[in-house]
């Protein structure tokens, strides 16, 4: 289930919106007749299941909805294909949306339990078969083939509410008959044990993104989820932000674990996207990373205590030239880590994408020092540098010297010093003038549009913007 935009060619065509919006207006008209409208489903042509459903989803009829999925006359039933942009995000369609789970799942509970009566019939077929044989021992007779599993796609959201509907769901027939195939998985504030339990359902093939978020995972949580990582090979995308993981202090048999995680990860021969976002790794990155095979793209490494040996590992690795993306905000870059960064940035210059230094302490002096470098990353679309103590004049020249990066289309930059107002008492920053940053930003468009640089987007702005996609389709 997603909010994705349809596919169909005809959905901007001037010429079907008046034969479309009379087809709902009828398929709505039909429903308004209520429990004999329902009982006439069977007797319409395949054709109109799906404006029935969409007339059906947002005229909130949800007797409606359980009654065409248990008919429904496709083998694909698609929120993205049927409702398209129009996907409703309001809090009112979300007892549609669970009347829609509640049929799938009751259809699956019907059929799974006929799959089993038929699987029982054919062992008693089998066992009856294995007593006339001890008896003859004449070769095996024909008998009919078993039941296929069932089989669900979806890409699965699971938090803590969710986890117990899931669970159940997934427990209402032996696993034998249920195969439930998944290409994202995105859990939050789950146990680990729960965790692993709902990878181990899993379809091992297909699944290619993995996030695990606010999970609080620890090194524990993430020796039980590791291990049932490894069995998808396809997997390409593993985020693991905020997971508790902590390899600063030296306790005992720390490394053994590390090494454990490690091979782990050395398991995923297809890993392309990696975050491990606000970890405490310093001095561990080459272990940790010892077992990776193939070039990571996209590697997020946010608020991770990272130390100058970690960046040198980075700049001397395989990862470096294969880097589209890279986080390292929350580092302090003073002059001990700015210069294996410029390294890093000299080896990935030539594929690197995307670039997010915010909160890194960068002053107008250190982004001077690191400018050379940065022009040099040919092909940067994406820079940001929220959260640090720059000036405006320091903004400007910043400005001025990415002109010669062709590709950059965003620049998140920070507020400018001169646009805080501070306590008058301790002298520290309290709030931001707007007119003074709406002033900064007037000079800054006006900077690029004279360059002609009028459709890079220069903001403050943390809301998303269209982030790229750095895994292959």
């Amino acid at each position: 289930m997603t909010d994705s935009t349809t596919d169909d060619p005809r959905a901007d065509d001037p010429r079907a919106a008046p034969g479309k919006a009379l087809l709902s207006l009828c398929a709505r008209r039909l429903l308004a007749h209520g429990p004999s409208a329902r009982r006439a489903l069977r007797l319409l042509p395949p054709q109109l299941y799906p404006v029935l459903f969409q007339a059906a989803f947002q005229d909130g009829r949800t007797l409606v909805l359980q009654d065409l999925v248990a008919t429904w006359p496709f083998p694909l039933l698609s929120f993205r294909d049927l409702l398209g942009q129009r996907f409703p995000q309001e809090r009112s369609h979300k007892s549609c949306i669970q009347a829609v789970i509640s049929a799938v799942v009751e259809l699956l509970r019907r059929e799974l339990e006929d799959s089993f009566l038929a699987c029982l019939e054919v062992a008693k077929h089998q066992s009856q078969h294995r007593e006339r044989g001890s008896k003859r021992r004449k070769g095996p007779s024909s008998l009919s083939p078993a039941p296929l599993p069932v089989e669900i796609r979806a890409d699965l959201f699971v938090n803590a509410t969710s986890f117990p509907i899931l669970r159940e769901a997934l427990g209402i027939s032996p696993s034998s008959l249920l195969l439930l195939k998944c290409r994202d998985f995105h859990a939050e504030e789950l146990p680990a044990a729960g965790t692993a339990a709902l990878l181990g359902s899993l379809d091992p093939s297909g699944l290619r993104r993995v996030e695990l978020r606010f999970n609080n995972l620890g090194m524990a949580g993430l020796g039980l989820i590791l291990p049932q990582l490894s069995h998808f090979q396809d997997l390409l995308s593993l985020q693991l932000p905020y997971s508790n993981l902590d390899l600063r202090r030296p306790l005992p048999g720390l490394d053994a674990a590390i090494r454990c995680l490690a091979a782990h990860l050395g398991k995923l021969p297809r890993l392309k996207e990696l975050n491990l976002d606000s970890s405490r790794l310093s001095g561990k990155l080459r272990q940790l990373f010892s077992d990776l095979e193939s070039p990571l793209e996209s590697l997020q490494l946010a608020f991770c205590s990272l130390l100058p040996s970690d960046l040198t590992f980075l700049s001397q690795s395989l990862h470096a030239p294969a880097l589209r993306k890279l986080d390292l905000s929350g580092h302090h870059l003073n002059e001990n880590l700015l210069q294996p960064l410029q390294l890093l940035l000299e080896e990935a210059s030539a594929s690197l994408l995307h670039l997010d230094l915010m909160e890194c302490h960068l002053t107008d002096t250190r982004l001077e020092v690191l400018l050379p470098t940065l022009c040099r990353c040919s092909r940067l679309r994406c820079l940001g540098l929220f959260g640090n103590p720059l000036s405006t004049p320091g903004l400007q020249s910043l400005l001025r010297r990415t002109g010669v990066l062709r590709d950059l289309r965003l620049v998140v930059y920070p507020y400018p010093l001169e646009c805080y107002i501070q306590d008058p008492t301790s002298g520290h920053p309290v709030e931001v003038d707007e007119e003074r940053l709406a002033a900064v930003g007037a000079e800054l468009s006006r900077m690029l549009g004279s360059s002609g640089r009028a459709g890079t987007l220069w903001t403050t702005s943390l809301c998303p913007h269209g982030a790229l996609n750095y895994l292959t389709p």
